[in-house]
Order: C-alpha cells, then structure tokens, then sequence
C-alpha cells in the first residue's frame, strides 16, 4: 500500500501544545489500562484481541473534558474531522474514514442499539444526545457491513447511554447549570432510581440557549428521555422513550471577501428552521446456558419546517434479533453471532410540490470466531440484504440484493501486544435523496468497497499504543458531480448524482497514550490519509472535502487534590474543495482548555473553546475565483462557566 504524504511543518500553536502536553495527561479513549468491553460487536467483546480498531470514550472522559455533545467529543477527543451542519445547533457531520460531503452516507450511528442513520441525506443528529446520559461511545474504525449492513464502509459509531448499558447501578442524580459567551444559558437535570425488586428508572432533560456566534445564529434545544428496566440473574426487559425540539436561525453561506471582511455576518438574516425528533425502542435480554438472546423494536420521527419551503416528516420502524453461542469446537473456544435487522422508513415532503420516499431493508447475518490454544482469533463474518427504495419523483426505484462478508485474525505476537489483519466486502445503494436526481436515463448502480485493514496494539501498565494501516477500494461510488449533465442542464446549470471512476481511500492511524505519573498523562491521536480518484477525468485528483492530515494532542493534569485542567489541540490540514483541486479550506488549529475544581458533591469548571480565537472554517460548497465559496465560518473563541452537582 503507498500513501502519499505531503509534510508539512507544524503550526506554532500545536508547538505550544506540545509544551502543555509536557504536563499532560488523559487521552479520553483510554482513561483506564484494564481491558475494555465493546457492544459495537453488537453483543459484549473485549478489545485486547479484537480483528479490528475499536475505540472507546467513557461518559466520565465526555464530561470531564468540557465537550457539551457527542459530536464534540468526538472532534475534541479522537480527533476525527467534524463539519458544521446546516442546520446549525451545535451538529456536526462527523467523518471517520475520509468521505467527505458524503460521509454521513458511508458510516453508521447506533444508539442504544437503534440505528439513527436516515434513508436521505440527512445525517443522524448527536447534539441533543444528554452528555450526563452517556455510559460510553465506540467507533468501530472500517467496515462494519456484516454486522451493520448497508453504507457501514466508513465506519460505525455507537453511542450507549446507562440506561441502555444494562450495568448494575446505584440511585444517584446531577444536575448542571452553565453560562457562556454569546449569551449561553444551558441546563441538564440526570436522575436514576433502582429499586429492591429489580426495576431501574432513568430521567434526563436539557435545555439550551444561545444567540450565537454570527448574526442570525442562535438556537435553542429541549431534550428529555424516560427509561424504565426490570432485571434479574438471567432477563432483562425495558424501554425508552426521548424527545428533542431544535429551534435554529440560520446565517447562511459567505463569499471569501464577505467572510475576510466579516465573518459574523448573516446573508439570510431571517432564515430559520425547526427540527423535531421522537425515539421510542422496547429491548429484552436473556441468558440462558451457552446463548445470549436479545430483541430490540424501534420507532422514531423527525419533522422539520424551515423558511425555505423543504417541510417533511419522517417515520422508521426499526427490528433486530440477535444470538450468540459460547462453546467448544474441538477443545477450541468459539463463539458464534447470528442476527436479523429489518427498518421501514417513510419521508413525506409537505407542498404543492411534495413527493413520497421509502426505504425498506432486511438483513441476515453470521459472525464466528474461534480462538486458538496459542492465543490466535479467527473471524470471519457474512451478511445478505435486500434494499427496495422508492421516490415518487424518481422513475425508477432502487432494488436488489446486496452481500458483505469479512475475514479477520488476530495474534499475540509478543507479552501485551497483539497483531490483527481483516479484509471483507462492503456496500451501499443510492439514498432517496440520490437516485431522484441522476444523468437522464441513466440509473445509479450499487456502490462496493473491498477493504483490507492491518493493525497492532499494546496495552502495558503505564499506556497503550495501536497503529492501523488501511485501504479501501471503491467501485461505482455515489456522489454529485457538479459538472454532470443533469435534469437541470436544459436550463444552463449542470450537475447530477452519478457512479464515479474508481475511488480508493487508505491511511495509516495511530493512537497512544502515556501516564507519566500519578497525575499527568498524555495522548495522542495522529492519522494520515489519502482520497482520491484512480480513473476517469478526476484520475489522480483529491476527493473533496478530505484533509489529508490530522493530529490530536490531549492533557490532563490533576494539580492537586480537588483541582484538575485538561486541555487539548486539534490540527487539521488544508483540504480541497473542488473536483479539479483548484480551491482548498485551509489548514486550521483549535485549542480548548478546561479548569475544575471538586469541592464536596459540587464541580465548580471554567472552559474556553477556541482558546487562540482563530478565524476559520470547515464548510464550503464552492471556488469562485480560485477561493473557497459558500463558506460557513466557525465561532471564534468562546467562555463557559459551569456547576454541575452530583447526589
């Protein structure tokens, strides 16, 4: 595999970070040495021997570093890209494997075992996610198609909340109050009740305003969640039900000389939209001898209406059954998963204009692995589905069947430190959203991904170290070319969703972390990545919207008793924003920084985001005049004052 890498010096402010670092401390994924328990498997594992890259972020890091929702976290934590969302309220497009504008079509968001990953281009929405809800969040790095099916090649990430967790627990409640720049007012209430016979009760609501950082720009969020479980030695049964209500004004997009003469300008100053969700799933879990059975039904909505006229509702029904046997194959450890996952999902669009979507899914699977005397795992993994979709503004409709497989090993190739290799076949089909606007006559073919993922990890008393090398081989990749002949191009403007050329995206990733004492420790995240054409007229040029290199130092240095700062730098490289590579985002580097002070029940903190108060962005849409166009800028340096007290 060649990766080609463009050095380029580091930024004076990832110069100083390295100075901070020197007093450093937690990298979030790996606050604890111990060996880890994974559920993005879709049934319990622990990481040490794993075939693939999994990481995990505790709830306890979440918090503790200041990050106010999930997508945050991510960005802050595992350094992995993040793109501001249109929608505004603090969302981000989240990019685990160098997707670019499509990336939320090419990895998937698990929440409590439902799958939020929509049929349209949508994206899931993470920020009305509670944070003082959150038990822990994986990212299963690559594929993930056999377990999670369609449009799995990037990745998946899986967010569990206590409720979902299943976890023995306590009664407990905390309740956290912030202010902040920009007007921010900001309230989560979390409570747990359990009870003698088995039943356990979760509460948790938020509340959020702000007036922004751009004119036009201020939302406000309400989320609350109710979650009841009953449990004994070998059942559990439960359910949740959570809602959230985002009211957002929208700024709208910036030409290069509006954002150098203003970025905090609104060109849509009464632009708006309001986007509510509800979520409802019922689980039970049961053990009995060898096998691990586990049921999950969901339902969820999502309206939205907006002052540009694009109103529609959204309803999925979500299923799943899955079994995993622990025994003995030969005198041999194996343990064998085998699973059902069906969603239904409907998008009415509102108007005179309005159209009917539907997505319809049904998918079989089998994982097993065998474990060897000598410490050797051997995977391997296969899945069928059948995809039918349908757009009554579309001609035709998108229909087939589609398989995934994987094969993986791992190896204890010395004390502490593991080898693993995996290589399988991913997919996906065109999104409501794509197949409805094409090339006249042509229809859009399913997308496959041949992926080969080699890794290493090494857990020893005082940090961890794992490296992944990486590749993915596209055929028939779905995406909008703006310089297609499509339904528009009578009418003089070009543009349509087609099957690229040949597309390969590869990289190399590394992950580590060292405590240097009792109180500090350091991490870090690095990666190296390429995206790029290999035929066709884009051959050799960069997909966009992809930076090529990213680097994430975090710090955690506990003072003294009761006192503790954590801080963090995030770098990331320029990344083009066109086809023909002419118009690029530049590199930028953000700072974020957070001082607590533990005093009894109550954590007293003050945090600063942006902390260098650099003027940049992670969105644009265009290149006019060889810059970047359609810009949406991101909020300079920013304050908070919080309280958060725990019974």
């Amino acid at each position: 595999m060649t990766i080609r890498v463009h050095p380029a010096p580091l930024p004076r402010a990832l110069l100083l970070a390295l100075g901070l670092a020197a007093a450093p401390a937690v990298f979030a994924q790996t606050s604890t040495l111990r060996e880890t328990t994974v559920t993005s498997t879709r049934l319990p594992d622990t990481t040490q021997s794993l075939p693939m890259g999994v990481t995990v972020i505790s709830g306890d890091d979440v918090r503790a570093s200041g990050a106010t929702t999930v997508n945050e976290a991510l960005i802050r934590l595992l350094g992995v890209p993040g793109r501001a969302d249109l929608f505004g309220g603090n969302e981000y497009g989240l990019d685990l494997r160098g997707f670019g504008v499509t990336a939320d079509s090419n990895q998937v968001v698990v929440l409590d075992g439902q799958k939020l990953s929509e049929a349209d281009t949508g994206g899931a929405r993470l920020a009305s996610i509670p944070v003082e809800d959150i038990e822990r969040i994986e990212v299963m790095r690559g594929s993930g198609a056999v377990l999670y099916g369609e449009g799995a090649t990037g990745g998946v990430i899986v967010i569990t909340t206590r409720s979902g967790a299943g976890t023995a627990r306590r009664s407990s409640a905390s309740v956290y109050a912030g202010v902040g720049s920009e007007r921010l007012r900001e309230g989560r209430v979390s409570a747990t009740a359990v009870t003698g016979s088995g039943l356990t009760l979760d509460v948790n609501a938020l509340k959020r305003r702000t007036d922004g950082w751009r004119a036009n720009g201020g939302h406000e969020l309400d989320a609350a969640s109710l979650g009841a479980q009953w449990s004994n030695d070998w059942l559990r049964l439960g359910g949740r039900v959570a809602k959230d209500d985002l009211d957002a004004r929208l700024p709208g997009a910036l030409t290069a000389a509006q954002y150098r003469a203003n970025p905090r300008q609104a060109t849509t100053p009464n632009d708006f939209a309001n986007l509510d969700s509800r979520r409802g799933t019922l689980f039970a879990q049961a053990e009995l001898g060898d096998w691990q059975l586990n049921a999950d039904v969901g339902h969820r909505s999502r309206t939205l209406r907006s002052a540009s006229g694009f109103d529609y509702d959204i309803s999925a029904n979500t299923r799943s059954l899955r079994a995993r046997h622990e025994g003995q194959v030969a005198g041999l450890r194996n343990s064998l998963v085998l699973g059902y996952d069906g969603e239904s999902w409907q998008r009415d669009v509102l108007g005179a204009f309005g159209s009917t979507a539907t997505h319809e899914s049904r998918g079989w699977y089998v994982r097993d692995d065998l474990r060897l005397a000598a410490g050797t795992r051997l995977s391997a993994g296969w899945r069928t589905e059948r995809l039918t979709k349908t757009d009554t503004n579309a001609i035709d409709e998108v229909k087939g069947r589609q398989n995934a497989w994987e094969l993986g090993a791992s190896h204890p190739v010395a004390r502490d430190v593991t080898a693993y290799v995996r290589t399988g076949r991913s997919f996906r089909l065109a999104k409501v959203d794509e197949f409805n606007f094409t090339t006249p006559g042509v229809s859009l073919r399913p997308q496959t991904s041949q992926d080969l993922e080699l890794g290493a990890r090494w857990t020893h008393e005082q940090g961890s170290v794992e490296a992944r090398l990486w590749r993915s081989r596209l055929s028939d990749e779905i995406g909008f070319d703006p310089q297609a002949i499509g339904p528009s191009s009578p009418f003089g403007f070009n543009g349509a969703n087609i099957n690229f050329d040949p597309t390969r995206r590869q990289g190399l990733e590394l992950d580590a972390l060292q405590r240097l004492s009792a109180s500090l420790s350091l991490g870090v995240h690095a990666a190296l990545r390429r995206a790029e054409f290999r035929a066709g007229p884009y051959a050799g040029r960069d997909v966009p919207l992809v930076p090529e290199r990213l680097l994430t130092l975090r710090a955690d240095w506990k003072l003294a008793a009761a006192h503790r700062l954590i801080g963090g730098v995030n770098w990331v490289s320029s990344q083009h924003v066109d086809f023909n590579n002419t118009c690029a985002v530049p590199s930028y580097t953000t700072a974020d920084v957070r001082y607590a002070y533990q005093w009894r029940q109550a954590e007293f903190s003050l945090g600063v985001s942006n902390l260098f108060d650099r003027r940049f962005f992670t969105q644009a849409f265009g290149c006019l005049g060889g810059e970047a166009s359609s810009i949406y800028p991101e909020p300079g340096r920013a304050v908070t004052a919080a309280v958060r007290l725990a019974f």
